[in-house]
């Protein structure tokens, strides 16, 4: 059975993008694993990868994916209420804030720097 290993999101400006997500990243526990050729970046945990910010191996703009969104799983409602205050402190804007959406759901909706869309979310 396979195995989703990492997910990555294209950007138009890569340096800010990497200093956004070495902020975001560190907060859910993700370190830069890799610097990429497309001038982007890897975070991951134990050298494995797991998220990645990368200019488009076409050379085309970046542009955001229509129903593409990435999901952290985080340990606690206070981590999620964090991760949405990072994100719009970063400069990222607010896609739903932080609350129930479920039974034990808590989650919180984001874009960042590009308008790629991110989630955080404590289920329990």
């Amino acid at each position: 059975m396979g195995t989703l290993t990492y997910a990555t999101v294209g950007s138009n400006q890569l340096t800010a993008a990497k200093i956004f997500y070495d902020t975001l990243m560190a907060q859910v526990g993700l370190k830069p694993i890799l610097e990429h050729p497309s001038g982007g970046r890897l975070y991951g945990r134990r050298g494995q990868p797991q998220f990645g910010v990368l200019g488009p191996f076409n050379g085309q703009p970046a542009t955001v994916g229509n129903g593409s969104m990435f999901a952290f799983c985080l340990d606690s409602r206070a981590e999620v209420e964090a991760f949405h205050a990072k994100v719009l402190e970063l400069g990222g804007t607010c896609e739903g804030a932080p609350g129930v959406r479920g039974p034990e759901w808590y989650f919180c909706y984001t874009r960042d720097l590009d308008g790629n869309k991110l989630c955080a979310y404590f289920m329990g």
